[in-house]
C-alpha cells in the first residue's frame, strides 16, 4: 500500500487507493462516506471504477497553516477503513 504523499502548493495529503472491482470501490466509498459523518470531516475525493483518489487539506485556509497531527491522524483513519 501507498503512503500518503504531502504536497506543499497548496498544502495537502493526497493518495490513491486502488480495487479489484467496482463493488470494492463502491463499499470504500461507502464506509468512508459513513466515517466522515462519524468525525464531520470531509476530504476531495474522485473516483472511477476502480480507484479512488483522496486528498486531505488542513481545515484552516490561514496562508501560513501547516499539516497538523489531526491530519494525519485523519488520513491513518482512511487507511484504517481498508481493513
Amino acid at each position: 500500500m501507498s503512503k500518503w504523499l504531502e504536497r506543499k502548493r497548496p498544502i495537502r495529503l493526497e493518495k490513491r487507493f486502488e480495487f479489484s472491482s467496482y463493488q470494492e470501490t463502491r463499499d470504500f466509498l461507502d464506509r468512508l462516506g459513513e466515517h466522515s459523518e462519524k468525525v464531520q470531516r470531509f476530504p476531495d475525493i474522485s473516483f472511477g471504477k476502480t480507484y479512488v483518489n483522496i486528498t486531505l487539506r488542513p481545515e484552516s485556509d490561514a496562508a501560513d497553516i501547516e499539516l497538523s497531527n489531526i491530519d494525519y491522524e485523519f488520513a491513518s483513519e482512511i487507511d484504517d477503513l481498508l481493513h
